[in-house]
């Protein structure tokens, strides 16, 4: 394996339509300001012309190329579990894994989304009612999502995923940590999210619907009401469609910036030992973007 200069640093992030990312600015800037060696590289699957399913071989190469470690993203968290030597237990706990370490010769998966969510939550809705929640999407980042609003109070936790074994699966997990009855999941069609929704507190979205790739609303419109809160992961572009229409219709709404900027920060501790500045990270996102992010 490549050994790299004392406080010299290369990592990279997988997944699918990644151009978009500001994980390389983020990271390599805040290196900058702590006098480390940065470098963080794209891997993105389509570029390179690979099907998700080929993720073990890119962990398997970036290893052999002397990276210190890989950020993972969409579709990959949970393709990647079955590629690695070891798991960190929030890792284990979640089946998902955004985070890989190298360390000597072990690939140690981590996972950062469910703390990196949590920190968003509680700086952008910290006062929000978290009785009854809607989650939309039961892949990596729903899973995160679903941990954290349960750690943070949440009461009962709906997951809806168009694949229902996915989110009967992600609810079985929930309720086998935190209880019966603080997770159900429910089928992806009108007849059943709009009599949930109208009842519930806030709506928690996790699937790639309104990135840059995958542009449009992942539910009709006018499900959305005041009175609603609106948490979306994707921030790429930072006003997805999602978090345009609920502005509208006079939701409070979180979008991604706090939690990829908090994720962004855990793993950066990881790969190199160095405490981040988190709140540093948010200006430099801001600055980035041209807005500001938190809430509104």
């Amino acid at each position: 394996m490549t050994q790299h200069p004392e406080g010299s640093h290369l990592v990279g992030l997988v997944g699918a339509g990644i151009g978009p990312s500001l994980s390389p600015a983020l990271h390599e800037r805040e290196a900058d300001e702590l006098g480390l060696r940065y470098l963080y590289r794209r891997l993105d699957l389509d570029v390179l012309g690979l099907p998700a399913a080929a993720i073990g071989d890119v962990v398997a190469a970036a290893r052999l190329a002397g990276f210190d470690g890989l950020n993972v993203t969409h579709p990959c968290k949970q393709l990647v579990l079955g590629h690695l030597d070891d798991l960190a237990p929030e890792a284990e706990t979640l089946g998902a894994v955004n985070t890989i370490v190298f360390s000597g010769d072990q690939a140690v998966g981590h996972n950062t989304d469910s703390s990196g969510f949590a920190r968003s939550v509680g700086l952008g809705l910290p006062d929000a009612s978290l009785d009854v929640v809607v989650l939309l999407g039961a892949g990596g980042a729903g899973a995160a999502v679903a941990h954290a609003l349960l750690t943070l109070g949440a009461g009962t936790v709906h997951v809806f995923d168009a694949d229902q074994h996915r989110s009967a699966a992600l609810a079985r997990s929930l309720t086998a940590r935190f209880g019966t009855d603080r997770a159900e999941a429910g089928r992806l069609d009108h007849d059943e999210l709009a009599p949930t929704l109208a009842r519930a507190d806030g709506l928690a979205h996790a699937t790639p619907t309104g990135m840059a790739g995958h542009p449009g609303l992942p539910l009709p419109a006018e499900l959305l009401r005041p009175g609603l809160w609106v948490a979306d992961v994707v921030y790429r572009p930072l006003s997805t469609a999602l978090v345009t229409a609920a502005r509208e219709r006079g939701c409070r709404v979180l979008d991604g910036g706090g939690m990829a900027v908090f994720q962004a920060a855990d793993a950066f501790r990881l790969f190199t030992g160095h405490e981040p500045d988190a709140a540093r990270m948010l200006r430099h996102f801001d600055e980035l973007t041209g807005e500001t992010h938190v809430h509104s």
